[in-house]
């Protein structure tokens, strides 16, 4: 429950359980998260959210990604409402897809090409499906634990998905070589592509960036095998890296699979591809009504454009860098160990000895009651539009925080 009396969440929330199954569906369901986390928001504005109760937050989920340059970012905003005025669901695309297109091949160093889709497990799924018509082979190979998308040949539940929806999945352990190499044995000559996430994103696990020689490893197997090297850059896209998120590794993949910031917040999104798959893409049949929005489309050009004229993954790398620190310096206050992984822009925070999240739990909700949205299991996000004193009023808060985590017992394994 929202924690909150007679609050307009606890309301919504009874409301939706008679007409939505379960209420809510997903991992935007706060039945997950601690006491007191909103269900239901009512507005956004830069590094800042308001849930229907009126309480306002600093906003760490940035919409579990796709905020990138904050809540209604005025660019961006006007560049949707210029669309908007025009026509946004038409009998086919706006000349905004081109420009969009044409700045993503600018942009991205391994593109020749770009095509457009609405959500990240749409591109994945696309990706995967080039792959096969590019090679003619079926094995895909993904790693254990990784999420690439709620369809049944990638989704993270096995309810209502059968054993030939996966029937062509293999799996290997992400920056193990060996394992890699044994996943493409068993492939047996029928390997069509290597999905790899952009770093180790696992749910409620330490974060784990690729080291150089996995990254080297899933390249040269690739072009031994003649098979698609798929980036699923979804999650981490234009965070890390505006080039892809394996660029600064010197990797270049055949495939990225993009979507969540790549339109501060509307929805698309994209493939990006050599000329290798060129013909492989034209071959396939993927489509949807929406998919050539001209709105998100318009927004996605003034995102990118924004994103490289304010140098905007240098912002969140320092303000990143900043939180991890100051998290980092209250530990040490506190007397009480936490690990800190991934990259800095997408902070990842976990304790020691807390096997049943109960800290991580007391954490956030202390931190939520100070008015700072942080996360227990899940890697949060920086964005433009957070501030240093953004940032000072994290850590006022995590103080707060790390005094109900301490609290708590230690679980036990």
């Amino acid at each position: 429950m929202s924690g909150l009396t007679n609050s307009r969440d606890t309301s919504l929330r009874e409301r939706a359980r008679v007409v939505v199954p379960g209420g809510m569906w997903g991992h935007m369901n706060a039945a997950a998260l601690p006491e007191g986390y909103p269900q239901f928001f009512a507005r956004g504005a830069g590094s800042r959210l308001w849930d229907v109760d009126g309480r306002e937050f600093v906003d760490f989920m940035c919409s579990w990604g796709p905020i990138i340059l904050g809540h209604r970012h005025p660019e961006v905003e006007e560049a949707a409402r210029r669309q908007l005025d025009l026509g946004d669901c038409l009998n086919g695309p706006s000349e905004a897809m081109v420009e969009l297109a044409e700045l993503l091949v600018d942009i991205v160093p391994a593109a020749d090409w770009a095509q457009f889709q609405k959500n990240g497990t749409d591109a994945t799924t696309t990706a995967v499906t080039i792959a096969r018509a590019g090679t003619r082979r079926r094995k895909i190979l993904v790693a254990r634990g990784a999420y690439h998308g709620a369809v049944p040949w990638c989704s993270p539940s096995l309810v209502g998905v059968t054993t030939e929806d996966r029937a062509h999945i293999i799996l290997y352990d992400y920056n193990d070589v060996d394992s890699l190499e044994r996943a493409v044995a068993e492939a047996s000559g029928d390997l069509a592509g290597i999905v790899v996430s952009a770093f180790q994103h696992d749910y409620g696990k330490d974060q784990t960036l690729p080291t150089l020689a996995f990254a080297q490893a899933a390249r040269a197997l690739c072009d031994r095998e003649d098979a698609a090297l798929i980036v699923d850059d979804v999650r981490a896209g234009f965070r890390l890296n505006l080039g892809g998120s394996w660029e600064t590794l010197g990797v270049k993949p055949d495939l990225s699979a993009w979507s969540k910031s790549i339109a501060n917040g509307f929805a698309l999104a994209a493939i990006t591809g050599n000329d290798r798959f060129r013909e492989a893409t034209s071959s396939i049949f993927t489509t949807g009504s929406f998919w050539c929005s001209a709105l998100s489309m318009a927004a996605g050009v003034a995102t990118l454009n924004v994103l490289r004229r304010d140098d905007g993954v240098g912002h969140m790398t320092r303000l990143g860098q900043m939180l991890r620190d100051g998290l980092e310096a209250l530990s040490v206050t506190h007397s009480l160990p936490i690990r800190q992984t991934g990259p800095v822009q997408m902070p990842m925070v976990l304790f020691d000895d807390d096997a049943d999240h109960r800290k991580g739990f007391a954490f956030c909700a202390a931190a939520l009651k100070q008015g700072v949205y942080f996360h227990p299991l899940h890697n949060m996000f920086l964005s433009v539009a957070h501030t240093t004193d953004d940032i000072a009023r994290a850590l006022d808060a995590a103080d707060h925080g790390f005094k109900a985590a301490r609290a708590m017992p230690a679980a036990h394994d």
